[in-house]
């Protein structure tokens, strides 16, 4: 499949507050200037109901995501044993649960993927192997799930970092690494650690969550949608490299290439979180095409 890269959002993008109505205006896109909770978006500090559950999730994620860890989590589910279902049945499986370290949002998974779906379904009428990127994105998420061993939600949901190396410093709540088994061990906390400069981000663990656990489903099960949606997915929660440009020293040429969508992907996967609901019998139909067109009818998860 042939895609159109988007011109280096880096170097290019272009934003505007609009003061009347309280925008933001990326390129087009026009994003709220509050989340759900009024407050501004990631907004780690904001005095909310919220602040001390996410803060509590990520010091859990920070000690217990270690390498022996993600190494362990690749293997047990990369087997993909556990169940068949389609892509459906696993976006209504989430209407069970609430992502614990999101600060801008408290419905239900399912609204999210639709919201994002539908954003980027009106800005990019033609890419639909965006729009239907934009609905599984998150379908990692069940492995919070009884059938899946009921993860708890540091070892599902959160922003991801490489292990295997030194924590940078642009992590949320990065003084949590410190309790970190791997924050001393030497093998481990240099730059580079048991990896190379320019290796590739396919050659890097990353702490294991969602993310990881969807590419390697997408991936298993041959899909037919083209790389960069592949790096979307396993990388639309690594917000140390899309927002503050760490560890991109382990990025190769197709890295690159993925990162360019990756950015546009993140500011719908960010901003579209709202009130605003989405009618899900009426977008229902289009999304099975998708999910017909680049997936079979039942996957291994």
């Amino acid at each position: 499949m042939t895609i159109k890269v988007p011109i280096d959002h880096e170097e290019h993008q272009t934003s505007v507050f609009d003061e009347e109505k309280k925008e933001l205006i990326l390129d087009g896109f026009v994003a709220p200037d509050m989340n759900t909770f009024g407050h501004s978006f990631r907004d780690y500090d904001a005095d909310s109901e919220r602040k001390r559950s996410v803060e509590q999730f990520y010091k859990l994620s920070h000690i217990y995501q270690t390498y022996e860890f993600v190494q362990r989590m690749r293997k047990e589910y990369g087997s993909l044993n556990r169940v068949e279902m389609s892509i459906w049945e696993c976006c209504e499986l989430l209407n069970e649960f609430v992502d614990e370290s999101d600060p801008d949002l408290d419905e239900p998974q399912i609204e999210h993927l639709l919201q994002t779906a539908e954003a980027i379904r009106r800005d990019y009428p033609d890419e639909d192997w965006l729009h239907l990127t934009g609905l599984i994105h998150d379908l990692g998420k069940v492995l919070l799930h009884p059938s899946f061993g009921a993860l708890p939600q540091w070892a599902v949901v959160g922003d991801t970092f490489p292990v295997g190396c030194r924590f940078d410093e642009s992590n949320i709540h990065y003084k949590y690494f410190k309790d970190n088994p791997d924050f001393n061990n030497q093998k481990y906390n240099t730059e580079f650690g048991v990896y190379t400069e320019g290796c590739g981000l396919n050659n890097v663990l990353m702490s294991w969550g969602h993310d990881d656990y969807m590419y390697l489903v997408a991936k298993e099960n041959k899909t037919t949608l083209p790389d960069a949606a592949l790096f979307i997915i396993r990388y639309h929660s690594f917000y140390p490299l899309h927002k503050a440009g760490a560890y991109k020293y382990f990025m190769n040429e197709k890295d690159h290439e993925g990162l360019k969508w990756l950015q546009v992907f993140n500011k719908y996967d960010l901003y579209s979180k709202s009130k605003v609901r989405i009618d899900v019998e009426k977008v229902k139909p289009y999304y099975i095409s998708l999910i017909n067109k680049y997936f079979p009818k039942k996957l291994r998860w």
